[in-house]
């Protein structure tokens, strides 16, 4: 099987713009692609990660990628997928993400003299003149056309400002810059940037007689059918301060039935043999599958080590176990007062909650647990003493936190 095949039969591909060409550079190790990633966060998210295991599966075939870091284009913000417009960031926090990027990106990607290179589009972007682009770059682009992109249409109603308008245009001048300045012919994105990539390879075209290749991959939903990376309206982050392992572990472990097979196939770089076989598999069955994913992912994003603790975490309480590495919180003296601290601040100190008022709801609502005793009191306190060996504290059936004094 090639490459290409292999993409194909993960699921990835969505759209491409010429299939027997791309198929062929891949396959030969002979492309130097971009992806983008514009830095609106100071980390990357689970919505990223397909991005990354495609570079990954690319750059071990021989190709070689272009970790397009958006510092430019961030200052704008891309319209496509959003109902309205992004919020705008200053340059510091745009620099600031960038660095974050960075050193997220160099645990997959293989950076280095004749391997991977991390870019960053503020370099040439920021230092355009709006008027010679305008010349060099506007007339090659038809109004028309770009108002029946699908990133702008399902705008329009709502209101589409002319600041995001010309995102297109920039993302397509990246194409351009770094094929003349790189070699980049082709380029790599989620399926909702198929107007954008086709920009930027029209304008290659016109402006330089040559071809270069866009190709789409497949946008990942949930069985809620959020987009990946999003759950209960909060991101999954891949930086472990903003989202743990045991955390990250556990979204991957509570993907829909359906989701699952379709994940392992996108996201993991198990045999397609082997999950040939999963594609068997039913019921309870199942559920190894999810374990099987939220160990392969968490064990690529955050190491061996930190898989197994948070997959030990779950057995030890879903499934009974009592050794496991479960998270822990340490108060210090200064977390108590007069030797003692109540149930609602430890919730809100535990993360478990993100308010006292919070906290209070989920105790008279019953859905908090001390070592498997349900609280009922909000004025409920404990001594240190009777913290010493630590207490698993629970909200509902998913969220804990040992605390230990």
């Amino acid at each position: 099987m090639t490459l290409y095949e292999e993409l194909k039969a993960r699921g990835l591909v969505a759209q491409v713009s010429d299939e027997a060409e791309i198929a062929k550079m891949i396959n030969e190790g002979k492309a130097t692609f971009y992806i983008g990633f514009d830095c609106t966060a100071d980390s990357l998210t689970a919505g990223h990660f397909m991005a990354l295991t495609l570079m990954k599966r690319l750059q071990a075939a021989g190709n070689r990628p272009i970790a397009l870091i958006g510092g430019g284009t961030t200052m704008i913000g891309d319209p496509s997928g959003r109902t309205d417009m992004r919020k705008m960031l200053t340059r510091e926090d745009i620099d600031h993400n960038a660095a974050c990027f960075k050193r997220q990106m160099e645990k997959f990607i293989d950076f280095g003299p004749g391997k991977a290179i991390m870019l960053n589009n503020a370099d040439w972007l920021l230092n355009l003149n709006y008027v010679e682009l305008l010349r060099e770059v506007g007339a090659c682009f038809s109004v028309n056309n770009m108002l029946r992109a699908e990133c702008y249409k399902q705008r329009m109603e709502k209101g589409l400002s002319f600041l995001e308008f010309n995102y297109m245009i920039m993302q397509s001048y990246d194409f351009y810059y770094l094929f003349q300045k790189y070699g980049c012919n082709m380029q790599f994105g989620g399926d909702d940037q198929w107007s954008n990539m086709l920009g930027g390879t029209e304008l290659i075209r016109r402006k330089l007689g040559k071809d270069a290749y866009a190709m789409t991959i497949t946008l990942l939903t949930d069985s809620q059918g959020k987009k990946m990376g999003k759950t209960a309206g909060n991101a999954v982050w891949l930086d472990p301060a903003k989202t743990s392992p045991y955390d990250f572990y556990q979204y991957w472990r509570n993907v829909g039935d359906a989701d699952v097979l379709k994940c392992i196939r996108m996201l993991t770089f198990l045999p397609l043999d082997r999950i040939d076989e999963m594609e068997k598999w039913e019921g309870s069955r199942l559920n190894e599958a999810k374990e099987i994913l939220a160990y392969e992912l968490t064990k690529t994003v955050h190491g061996e080590e930190e898989a197994e603790k948070a997959k030990n975490a779950g057995k030890a309480l879903f499934g009974g176990g009592a050794d496991a590495d479960v998270p822990t919180l340490t108060f210090s003296d200064a977390d108590f007062t007069d030797g003692a601290i109540d149930i609602l601040t430890i919730l809100v100190k535990a993360g478990l909650v993100p308010s006292k008022s919070e906290a209070r709801r989920a105790v008279e609502q019953g859905g908090v647990t001390v070592d498997g005793e349900k609280i009922g009191d909000v004025k409920k306190a404990y001594a240190k003493a009777e913290l010493a060996e630590g207490k698993l504290v629970r909200r509902g059936k998913k969220s804990f936190m040992k605390v230990i004094a």
